[in-house]
């Protein structure tokens, strides 16, 4: 029991929230998970091997940031420190804009993206856009304000959390999941950071409740669906199959179906996330690569007329190579989410996938080291809390949302300008 004891207290010794751990420690725990496939590997007719490019991916990542970390490096400020002053009041712009975003969204109607599939597609694009930075803009202001108090109590934090889980709520109601992680993975970041350390043991287990709360959303979405409407069709690829393959496909799914659909969605997500990327490889050492296509499809789908996003062209890519098999990986008139390692392949192979995660691991470090510069209670706390939980969600989804790379964009350039100091918001 001492012994046990003793190895906990080394364990919980671990920042787990620094660079050196979180994102690397849940990139593979995704696809370690992912390993429990219920004979869905062989259902999809898994050939190609991911793990060459998800080790490669994890060594460039540490190489990024060893270097940085050596170098002791922090993102300049671009000459551009006068305009500290004004980034909380554009924050508070940005989330006015984002409010009224949702409510005429809410107004327009449609229907609540919780209620069905169909409804969250149909969303007005422009206003759902824009609608976002509602829960941006309240997850910086307000993390940044508990980063400023100086003497956090339990009371506040209730506060702030309640605020926090109302505009969660929100999103919860228009049906999308990735906003809510991030939310909520940015502020166990800051709390560990503001108000009490969480040990690794303690995040564990928590990710472990996470984790199987957010695929049981993902899993009532799925079943809760109107079938009767197009948008939610299940029918499979009208192909011509032997007799032979007829009944390998019926053996395989068989299989598949003798495990609950609740429990093989516990881990569906991380599942599915090794089929895409082993398809995704499978389709370059067959078709080439697409030298791009994808990451020019971020922008090129703003541009006026008819344009195919990234996820759907993810979609026609790993099906083009199931649907003579009988069978879809992803639905015709769904999007695709990638993996950032397969979105990283299908433009550039082991190549891009190295140089996109050495760059991502030379960010990190940067405001890591902004962090460590400017002490805890600063801007660069939320920025960096923000950026390594969007790095690290962005395993799975890619990172493919022009919204999320703006944000991206501005939380970076707000923590390099922003002055290191401890006044209370001015707002």
């Amino acid at each position: 029991m001492n012994k046990l004891k003793q190895t906990f207290a080394k364990v919980n010794k671990i920042d787990t929230f620094s660079p050196y751990f979180f994102l690397p420690f849940i990139l593979m725990l995704y696809f370690f998970t992912s390993l429990f496939d219920f004979h869905r590997f062989e259902l999809f007719n898994l050939r190609v091997s991911i793990w060459p490019a998800v080790i490669l991916a994890v060594l460039c990542y540490y190489i990024g940031v060893y270097i940085i970390d050596k170098l002791k490096w922090t993102i300049p400020s671009f000459g551009l420190s006068f305009l500290g002053k004004f980034v909380v009041h554009f924050i508070v712009f940005l989330t006015l804009l984002g409010l009224v975003a949702y409510v005429l969204m809410m107004i327009k109607g449609g229907g609540l993206g919780i209620s069905d599939e169909s409804n969250r597609r149909n969303l007005d694009p422009k206003l759902n856009f824009f609608a976002q930075l509602l829960w941006y803009g309240v997850l910086l202001l307000l993390s940044y304000k508990m980063i400023l108090e100086k003497n956090i109590t339990w009371k506040k934090t209730l506060i702030y959390g309640s605020i926090y889980a109302a505009v969660m709520f929100l999103f919860l109601l228009m049906g999308y999941r990735t906003p809510l992680i991030i939310m909520l993975f940015t502020g166990i970041i800051i709390f560990h950071y503001v108000v009490k350390r969480v040990k690794l043991t303690w995040f564990l287990s928590a990710l472990f409740v996470i984790g199987v709360a957010f695929s049981m959303f993902g899993f009532l979405r799925v079943v809760s669906e109107d079938t009767t409407k197009e948008f939610n069709s299940r029918e499979q690829p009208d192909v011509e199959l032997t007799e032979t393959e007829k009944e390998k496909l019926l053996s395989v799914e068989q299989q598949v179906n003798l495990t609950p659909k609740w429990i093989r969605s516990i881990n569906g997500e991380s599942v599915t996330g090794h089929i895409v990327l082993s398809k995704i490889i499978e389709y370059t050492q067959e078709e080439g690569y697409l030298n791009g296509e994808i990451h020019a499809g971020i922008f090129s789908t703003i541009l006026p007329g008819e344009q195919v996003s990234p996820r759907m062209k993810v979609t026609k890519v790993v099906n083009s190579l199931a649907e003579s098999e009988g069978k879809y990986i992803t639905r015709p008139n769904r999007t695709t989410t990638p993996t950032f390692i397969g979105q990283l392949f299908l433009d550039g192979g082991y190549l891009l996938v190295a140089i996109g995660f050495f760059l991502y691991g030379v960010l990190i470090s940067l405001i890591y080291n902004k962090v460590k510069q400017g002490g805890i209670r600063s801007f660069h706390s939320v920025a960096y809390a923000f950026v390594i939980t969007l790095f690290t969600v962005s395993m799975h989804t890619g990172l493919l949302d022009l919204i999320f790379i703006l944000m991206l964009g501005f939380v970076i350039i707000a923590s390099a300008i922003m002055k290191t100091d401890k006044k209370k918001l001015s707002y």
